[in-house]
C-alpha cells in the first residue's frame, strides 16, 4: 500500500557549524561544474535513446551500459552509502578503496563530500538542516510539492551553503587512502565517462562504435544512475509505504528498490540506518546486501550489522 505523507513539525538546527559558505569564486565554479555534470549526461541520454530505434546501438553498447551501471551503482550503494557513510560493515583495504573508486565513477561528487552530505541528511532528516528534504518548501499546495521535489532531486546542488565536511566526515578526512580517492575524483570521473568509448573503439575498430559506446556506457548510463539516486532523496521521502517508525518522512518504494540495488527500502533504512541490509523482508530485492553477504561468507567483511527481531518488532508502525 502506498501513501503520500505530510511534513512533520519543523525544528530549527541549533548548531550553525553544520554548513560553510565558500568564497564567491569557489561557489561559482562549483555551480558551473554541477550544471555540467547534470546537463551533459542528459544530452547524452537524449542522443542515445533515439539511437535505440536505429542502427546506432549494439549489444556491446547495451552491455557496457549494464556493466558500468552495476559497477558505479554498487559503488554508491555499497561503498559510499552502507560502508563509508553508515559503517554497516568493515572490509579489507583493497576492497574499501575499490568500492570508493567505483562510487566515484557515478559522478555524484567526491567521496568525502558525498558522505558528509548524507550524514547531515540523517542528522536533520526532513527538518531544517537537511540538505535535500522535499518537505521544506516555502510554498503550499501543488507549488510547494513540486518545488520541494525539485529541490530534493537536483536543486540542492546549487545552494550557497555547503555541508561542513570536517564536522560530518572527520574519520574520512583522516583516512589517507580515502582522501587520495577523493583528491583524484576528477581523473576517476573522466575515466568513467570515456572508458566505455575507448572499449567500444577497441572492440569495433570504428569511430561510430566508439561514439555509441561513449553515449550509452558513459553519458546515458550516468544520466540514468544520477536520477535513480536522486529519486531516493525526492520520491522516497514523499511517496510509498512506512512499515517502520522513524523521525522523518522516508518511505519504502519497491519500484525504486528495483532500480537502485535495494536503496528504495528507504523507510527501513532510516529506521535502522546502520543495517547493512535495507530490504529486511524475505523477498525484498536488495542486491547491495547480497554483495555484502557474499563478502562476509568469503571472510572479507566483518562487523556486519543488522537489527535483531526484537528491534524490528519495536519499530513496527
Amino acid at each position: 500500500m502506498t501513501q503520500v505523507v505530510a511534513a512533520p513539525e519543523a525544528a530549527k538546527p541549533t548548531n550553525k557549524s553544520i554548513t560553510v559558505v565558500p568564497s564567491n569564486r569557489t561557489l561559482k565554479l562549483e555551480r558551473r561544474l554541477a550544471l555540467v555534470v547534470t546537463v551533459l549526461p542528459f544530452i547524452g541520454a537524449a542522443v542515445g535513446i533515439p539511437l535505440l530505434w536505429g542502427r546506432g546501438v549494439t549489444a556491446l553498447d547495451l552491455g557496457l551500459f549494464f556493466v558500468f551501471y552495476v559497477i558505479s551503482g554498487m559503488g554508491i550503494t555499497v561503498g559510499f552509502h552502507r560502508m563509508l557513510t553508515h559503517r554497516s560493515f568493515d572490509t579489507v583495504k583493497p576492497i574499501k578503496v575499490g568500492l570508493a573508486i567505483a562510487g566515484s565513477m557515478a559522478l555524484q561528487g567526491p567521496v568525502i563530500r558525498w558522505v558528509a552530505d548524507h550524514r547531515r541528511h540523517h542528522a536533520y532528516a526532513d527538518k531544517p538542516g537537511d540538505p535535500h528534504s522535499p518537505h521544506l518548501a516555502e510554498h503550499e499546495g501543488v507549488r510547494g510539492v513540486l518545488s520541494g521535489l525539485w529541490h530534493a532531486h537536483t536543486g540542492w546542488f546549487f545552494d550557497s551553503e555547503k555541508t561542513n565536511i570536517k564536522k560530518f566526515a572527520p574519520d574520512l578526512v583522516a583516512d589517507k587512502a580515502i582522501r587520495k580517492v577523493d583528491k583524484n575524483f576528477p581523473l576517476i570521473a573522466l575515466s568513467s565517462l570515456f572508458l566505455p568509448g575507448i572499449i567500444g573503439l577497441a572492440v569495433t575498430r570504428s569511430l561510430m562504435g566508439g561514439l555509441t559506446a561513449l553515449v550509452w556506457g558513459g553519458l546515458a548510463r550516468i544520466f540514468f544512475l544520477h536520477h535513480v539516486t536522486w529519486s531516493i532523496n525526492s520520491i522516497c521521502h514523499f511517496y510509498g509505504s512506512r512499515p517502520f517508525k522513524s523521525k522523518d518522512l522516508s518511505t519504502n518504494n519497491w519500484a525504486m528498490a528495483l532500480l537502485s540495488f535495494g536503496e528504495g527500502w528507504h523507510n527501513t533504512h532510516h529506521a535502522f540506518p546502520t543495517s547493512y541490509k535495507h530490504g529486511l523482508r524475505k523477498f525484498d530485492f536488495d542486491p547491495s546486501a547480497w554483495f555484502i553477504s557474499t563478502l562476509k561468507v568469503l571472510g572479507l567483511a566483518r562487523n556486519v550489522k543488522r537489527p535483531t527481531t526484537e528491534q524490528m518488532a519495536a519499530k513496527r508502525a
